[in-house]
Parts: C-alpha cells; sequence; structure tokens
C-alpha cells in the first residue's frame, strides 16, 4: 500500500531510500556532502584541470540549494534523483541554474561563454571534440542569436527552455552532459 506504481512507471521505494542513506552516511560519516569529497567521487584531483574543477563546483553548488556549502542527504536524493529520472524541462532548469553563476535569472553572453569555454576544455582534453567543432566564442554567439529572443543581451529562463527545446543544436549545446550519471547509475546498483 503506497508503493504500488503503475506500469512503465520507476520510483524509490523505502527500502531504497534507507540503503542509499546507509551508503551516503558510510561515504559521508558527517552526513554532509562536502565540496572536496564530490570532487573526489568523480575524480577531480588536485592535478586535474581547473576547467573539469570549475565545472564541478559549479555541478556542486547547484546540488546545494540551501547554499550551506555541504549537500545533505535530501540534496543528494534530489541530485539522483534529477540526474537518472528527472524530466526533460527539470534537467534544463537545472543545467541554466549552473550556467548562471551570479544568480540573477538571466544569462549575460559571459556566463554562457564560459561555460561553455569550459565544457570544451574538458571535450578537447578527453579526446571529444572534432576539428569541425564551432570554437566555444562561436558557440556561444550562435546560442545568442537563436535563443535571445528580444535580443537584450540576456537569456532568460523561458527564452532558454523555448529555444533548447525548438532547436537540437541548441539542446545539445546548452543542457549539460552529466558525466557523473554512470558513476550515479553504478552506485545505485551496488547499493539496491
Amino acid at each position: 500500500m503506497g508503493q504500488s506504481q503503475s506500469d512503465g512507471e520507476t520510483g524509490v521505494h523505502l527500502g531504497q531510500i534507507q540503503r542509499l542513506y546507509k551508503k551516503f552516511v558510510s561515504e559521508c560519516p558527517s552526513g554532509n556532502l562536502h565540496l572536496h569529497e564530490f570532487r573526489k567521487i568523480f575524480g577531480i584531483s588536485a592535478q586535474s584541470l581547473t576547467e573539469e574543477s570549475a565545472y564541478m563546483d559549479s555541478v556542486f553548488h547547484s546540488f546545494d540549494t540551501n547554499e550551506d556549502d555541504t549537500v545533505d542527504f535530501v540534496e543528494y536524493v534530489a541530485a539522483v534523483h534529477l540526474v537518472l529520472r528527472g524530466k526533460l524541462e527539470d534537467k534544463l532548469k537545472w543545467s541554466f541554474k549552473v550556467y548562471d553563476r551570479d544568480g540573477d535569472g538571466q544569462l549575460e553572453k559571459h556566463e554562457v561563454r564560459h561555460l561553455i569555454k569550459t565544457i570544451y576544455a574538458i571535450r578537447k582534453h578527453s579526446g571529444q571534440t572534432k576539428s569541425d567543432d564551432l570554437s566555444p566564442d562561436q558557440i556561444c554567439n550562435r546560442i545568442f542569436e537563436l535563443v535571445d529572443k528580444n535580443k537584450d543581451g540576456h537569456i532568460s529562463l523561458d527564452e532558454f527552455m523555448e529555444g533548447a527545446q525548438k532547436d537540437e543544436w541548441v539542446m545539445n549545446h546548452l543542457k549539460l552532459d552529466v558525466q557523473p550519471t554512470g558513476w550515479f547509475i553504478e552506485q545505485q546498483s551496488k547499493i539496491f
């Protein structure tokens, strides 16, 4: 009772949450995941590229919803849910939050350019770029041409959501690919 699901719907049962909590507490005995632990989970060491570190810092802070510089268990579960089962709309809202470094509710070119350069550097370092790829500046300019409907030099959340959902190229550049997804899935299989 209370745990039945309709066909095709996946959910998390109480037992799964309890096992997830045990794993979280064993990994984070303080009850909170700190930035250095978060970096370690995803293989970001002191020798890692500064771009990788900056990207993971942005991801970490987007999960830290109460802004106490830690991710507690509730924030962790919300992050796992978003990464594994979140709706496209939720993932886009999360991506917008990561891009919006100053938290003012709109994206300026320098914010978009910064994250695109960071992602570009990570992809280049890992050999994921192609010779026909656009430069980060070209990508940023094209995004603003396609998404900034009122041409005010800022992208609102509405423009971001609409632009990403209307154009696959824009979607591929705006929706952040959370590299840790594989890690989350691997950890879930160990727990469940």
